[in-house]
């Protein structure tokens, strides 16, 4: 990973506990890293999810790798325990409670302030998650569609057991999106890769994905190209 000289936290989101005090906030939604453009002069903002063990500062590093920095502020979270929820995706969602409430509520929180404070409509908001930061933030965006920038899912998919309702309210409208993983990844079976296809898909999305043959659990240079293919 690239190394980047970064806050901690931004100061820009200073001040977010005090309208969240609530018993299922595990993770801290002022943990805040970012890179780039400064969010008060950003046209375009990309918010990147770290994966499990990862960190903030890890997947911000891929901003080094994207095209058009001049216009983005790259935005992070930080999970607890560089963990968003303990156990596999796959496991019935109520047994990562209340951490994969709180997971999502961060997600939320995060880009309410952007809209609210800084005045980003949601096609200036893109999605990028890697891992269990991947699965994460597609079921964000399929729990929470609008029309956004982007949407770039690297190894992952939607939470929950097979045969999961997939009833999500709403339409993506024509947001593009990017699933990218190893067709024989230990961690995120291809088969969910597929069905978070079709979901996101029925839900008017513009779903592109790759699954790649024999690749490891980890980002190759095809899918950033990609990534760099749909910024737009």
């Amino acid at each position: 990973m690239i190394n980047l000289t970064l806050p901690e936290v931004d100061p820009s989101f200073v001040g977010m506990t005090k309208r969240t005090r609530m018993t299922f906030m595990i993770h801290n939604p002022n943990n805040i890293v970012t890179a780039g453009v400064p969010l008060e002069k950003a046209t375009k903002v990309m918010i990147m999810v770290h994966g499990r063990g990862g960190s903030a500062r890890d997947i911000l590093s891929l901003s080094e790798h994207l095209d058009r920095r001049d216009e983005f502020a790259f935005v992070a979270p930080q999970a607890q325990d560089n963990t968003w929820y303990p156990y596999s995706f796959l496991q019935p969602t109520e047994r990562n409670e209340p951490y994969l409430t709180s997971a999502l509520t961060t997600l939320a929180m995060l880009r309410a302030r952007l809209q609210s404070d800084f005045n980003l409509k949601t096609p200036q908001i893109y999605w990028l998650g890697f891992s269990q930061g991947a699965c994460l933030m597609l079921e964000f965006v399929a729990r929470n569609p609008l029309t956004y920038g982007g949407v770039f899912g690297l190894s992952g998919g939607l939470i929950g057991p097979p045969e999961t309702p997939r009833n999500y309210e709403g339409t993506l409208d024509g947001t593009p999106v990017f699933l990218g993983c190893s067709d024989t990844d230990s961690h995120i079976p291809k088969e969910r890769v597929l069905e978070t296809e079709a979901v996101l898909n029925r839900m008017g999305a513009k779903v592109t994905t790759t699954l790649y043959p024999n690749f490891p659990h980890s980002i190759n240079e095809d899918e950033l190209k990609m990534i760099n293919s749909l910024i737009k």
